[in-house]
């Protein structure tokens, strides 16, 4: 499977916003952001023109980058928010915000989307009772995600109280940080998504 490796902080300043790859870094004065708010390399300070095409496709990029997703994959949730009823974009952002690496993250159990998929991957994580080890599960009202008693005291877990009440958790979501666990209370609305994202713009891009 295709890994980004570079540094991840460039990617921040490519989009020109905070797309919270690096946990709770981004939240402090080592922001790479904060520091250089400009794209990185050598014209990475040039004022240039932007044209109709490169302001949709940053778009697409910037929300393919921020929930740590590749391009096929994006695309192929893009044709599946199509194919349902109600409004494609919305449908696009509901897809990505109901994958499980993303619920574990907004729960505050990970500092990151991809420290979040790294620990379902090595299934440090239960989905109503069931162990799971895929990040791109889509997860549905009701659902219970938990931390079984073993890995409780792995430290990035074991701070998890602390990180919900700093980080707080949306309202479609129930987080419970010292019982260690989880529950999706309603599917995300588009007021739920703080996320900065223009997704009329994606659709455009690939309705052309």
């Amino acid at each position: 499977m295709a890994k980004y490796t570079e540094a991840k902080c460039r990617l921040c300043r490519r989009e020109g916003c905070k797309l919270f790859l690096k946990g709770d870094r981004c939240f402090t004065e080592k922001c790479a952001l904060q520091r250089r708010p400009y794209a990185p390399g050598q014209h990475g300070r040039a004022r240039k023109k932007i044209s109709e095409y490169a302001v949709q496709l940053r778009e697409k990029q910037k929300t393919k980058r921020a929930y740590g997703v590749l391009e096929r994959q994006f695309h192929g949730y893009f044709e599946k928010a199509e194919m349902r009823r109600g409004v494609t974009g919305f449908n696009l952002l509901e897809i990505l915000e109901r994958r499980l690496d993303n619920v574990v993250f907004k729960l505050g159990f990970a500092t990151s989307r991809d420290q979040a998929r790294q620990m379902i991957r090595h299934g440090l994580f239960t989905l109503n009772g069931n162990k799971v080890n895929i990040p791109s599960i889509q997860v549905k009202v009701g659902d219970v995600v938990e931390v079984p008693e073993k890995n409780r005291k792995i430290p990035v877990l074991a701070q998890a109280a602390d990180t919900i009440a700093r980080r707080g958790s949306p309202a479609w979501l129930e987080s419970d940080g010292a019982a260690f666990k989880g529950v999706v209370k309603a599917l995300p609305q588009r007021d739920d998504i703080q996320f900065p994202v223009n997704e009329q713009l994606i659709v455009e891009l690939y309705s052309k």
